[in-house]
């Protein structure tokens, strides 16, 4: 049995439960792609649009950034490469650097909201556990459908609040 390829299977096969088995039994997150540079099993996970496992490489030690971000092997181009735009999203909210000129296809402002929600529910974020007794608690609410839902000025919060950050 091979970890390094059983992790790869894993993530191809988008099952998130599968690649922490894999990762509990002792893979690296880190394999080294074709040309020798670290980053194989996230930049496949970028690819195929899992931002769920993009997280949880991350969490285990996966490395967001490279040297150069603009390289096609690095998650950010990655993600560009195979348009997906939410796990792009969730590399910017881990910290991913974006160099300028790369074309995201995000918006500025969908930009400036993904380095917001990092800032503020990112994976610095303490647990519960790990929180202060007097810090509050945020509840997390998932709407599965809006239909007839006025978001527009939770968005403008959202920006408001991500511009005021972007000035400090």
């Amino acid at each position: 049995m091979n970890s390094a390829i059983d992790l790869l299977k894993a993530i191809r096969s988008g099952r998130l439960q599968d690649v922490l088995a894999v990762l509990d039994s002792g893979a690296p997150v880190e394999l080294l792609d074709g040309r020798g540079d670290p980053g194989l099993p996230l930049g496949v996970a970028c690819f195929m649009g899992f931002p769920d496992i993009v997280r949880e490489l991350v969490r285990r030690g996966a490395k967001v950034n490279t040297a150069d971000n603009s390289q096609p092997t690095s998650p950010v181009s990655m993600a560009i490469r195979g348009k997906r735009k939410e796990v792009l999203k969730v590399l910017i909210e881990l910290g991913a650097e974006i160099p300028s000129g790369l074309n995201t296809g995000l918006s500025e402002q969908e930009i400036l909201v993904a380095r917001w929600r990092g800032q503020h529910y990112g994976a610095a974020m303490p647990k519960a556990a790990d929180a202060a007794p007097d810090a509050p608690v945020y509840e997390e609410i998932e709407m599965v459908r809006c239909y007839g839902t006025d978001t527009s000025v939770l968005d403008a919060d959202l920006i408001r609040a991500a511009r005021e950050m972007e000035k400090k």
